[in-house]
């Protein structure tokens, strides 16, 4: 057996680069290592394996063989590239080996081989990120709205897209879907979006659409304008001076709203319906209701005196006792004889307007009297 002194003596020789060593003398192990370049990757990325050989015998004669195995390994020399298209996540292991020796005779002695692995790791794919929003948020009933869906994939996986609302129905399978109210009620409704990877990852995000009630404008209703006083127990049906401005006023009313209409309902006192109803009884008779008559010259004012056309102005009588006209204006769309109860119309067609004309000098001073 070879002393310590003569085993270190042929190792230096043999580094030396001799080919010819003492008797007793080996040629040193040769060694070898591999790393693998990137350490973790994934599926589909370029994979890289370098080894790199040590103690390797010097001389021109000297040839070097390199074998490689592993999933989706391809070697040459001492470098070797993994297809890693096929391979699920999880760690792996190429291994490589190296043979010295002459051309055809590599590896034949125990110190002529060397072995080594090295690892990596294919991980596994991130799951895609996903928002999404509606547009326009709020809608009226039957209404539409765009669904937009902005998803990424941190790998750039093919990615898949799906919608599903709670109310009416979503259509699209791509980024932007589109909403439909119909049949859906009114408030917040929820929407989701999903998407997948060809990987099997799925993750989804929600949002909502409000579906609002349009505006409905309260119905109109009829307003009252105020009355105008038949105080002329002479003139107890004709329209007087102290009339005039209260007739200004309504005349001013239509002009401003013309699509109204206004509604004239004479009225009578006690005494008044009783001798009407009175004289009503008499054969032949042609009485006319004092309410009537009111009524009537009040329209007949508006009509000639204020150019109202005379299509919106109706007349009517009522149940209140007192000497008066009442005065409504019925804006487009109301329903008067539902604001206002008890009233008759009246046919004009049997009261004859009474004109404005002034009293004589006798009468006028009679009338001053009487009201003294």
């Amino acid at each position: 057996m070879l002393s310590n002194n003569l085993k270190t003596a042929c190792c230096v020789l043999a580094s030396a680069g001799l080919t010819m060593l003492p008797m007793g003398c080996k040629r040193p192990q040769v060694t070898l290592s591999a790393v693998a370049a990137p350490p973790a990757i994934f599926q589909g990325e370029p994979e890289t394996v370098t080894a790199t050989p040590g103690s390797v015998a010097p001389g021109k004669k000297n040839h070097l063989v390199y074998s490689w195995s592993g999933a989706g390994v391809t070697g040459k020399d001492n470098t070797a590239t993994v297809d890693s298209s096929a391979l699920n996540p999880g760690s792996y292991t190429v291994k490589a080996e190296v043979k010295e020796g002459k051309p055809g005779k590599e590896g034949r002695k125990p110190w002529q081989r060397a072995e080594a692995t090295a690892t990596y790791t294919v991980k596994e794919f991130e799951p895609p990120t996903i928002s999404c929003a509606t547009s326009p948020a709020t809608i009226k009933p039957e209404d539409s709205a765009e669904v937009k869906a902005t998803a990424v994939s941190p790998q750039n996986r093919p990615l898949t897209y799906s919608y599903t609302a709670s109310a009416g129905t979503i259509s699209g399978n791509g980024a932007t879907a589109s909403y439909s109210s119909t049949g859906a009620p009114t408030g917040a409704i929820g929407i989701t979006c999903k998407v997948s990877d060809d990987k099997g990852h799925s993750v989804s995000a929600e949002t909502s659409v409000t579906i609002v009630k349009p505006y409905i404008a309260p119905a109109p209703h009829t307003s009252s304008l105020g009355s105008v006083k038949f105080s002329d127990k002479k003139r107890a049906t004709r329209v007087d001076n102290e009339a005039k401005a209260n007739l200004d006023d309504v005349a001013l009313s239509l002009q401003k709203s013309p699509d109204a209409k206004v509604v004239l309902v004479g009225e009578s006192d006690a005494k008044e319906k009783a001798v009407f109803a009175k004289a009503s009884k008499k054969k032949h008779a042609k009485a006319v209701d004092p309410a009537s008559e009111r009524a009537v010259n009040v329209k007949d004012y508006l009509v000639k005196e204020k150019g109202i056309d005379p299509s919106r102005v109706i007349v009517a009588i009522g149940t209140t006792d007192g000497r008066q006209v009442d005065e409504y204006l019925v804006p487009a769309g109301a329903e008067f004889t539902s604001d206002v109860q008890g009233t008759t119309p009246v046919n004009e067609g049997a009261v004859k307007p009474v004109a404005r004309k002034p009293l004589g000098a006798k009468h006028h001073h009679a009338a001053k009297k009487a009201e003294k």
